[in-house]
């Protein structure tokens, strides 16, 4: 890899991950801000055991769906400080970074922990 490639390094998180973040935090934001458009009684016992947190610990709800947008603005500003750190030093891709972090957390974030510039990939 030459040292143009290794700063502007990016992958892209799996497709399985974005999707299953995407929907569980829009499920999530459905449920604590229009929880009377959830289908509960077509989810099996996920929709009777969301309707019970509903009626009785929304609080614990609203403050979690703040705390898991937090945790990915936390995780999508070390993203960008993994970049400084690892030589990404593409303004565009430390971009892209920040974004897909911040949109799908630990998914994407865990690629960039597990990129180690400088080492040539082993062809078999």
């Amino acid at each position: 890899m030459s040292a143009g490639s290794e700063s502007a390094y990016f992958r892209r998180a799996g497709l399985f991950w974005m999707v299953l973040i995407s929907s569980s935090m829009s499920f999530f934001a459905l449920t604590v801000f229009w929880p009377e458009h959830v289908p509960y009684q077509h989810l099996g016992p996920l929709g009777s055991f969301v309707k019970y947190l509903v009626r009785n610990h929304y609080p614990w709800l609203y403050y979690g769906f703040w705390a898991a947008w937090a945790v990915h603005v936390l995780e999508s500003l070390y993203a960008i400080r993994l970049c400084s750190m690892k030589g990404i030093t593409n303004g565009w891709v430390c971009a892209k970074w920040l974004i897909q972090t911040l949109l799908f957390g630990i998914a994407s974030l865990s690629l960039l922990l597990a990129y180690k510039p400088g080492q040539q990939k082993k062809h078999k």
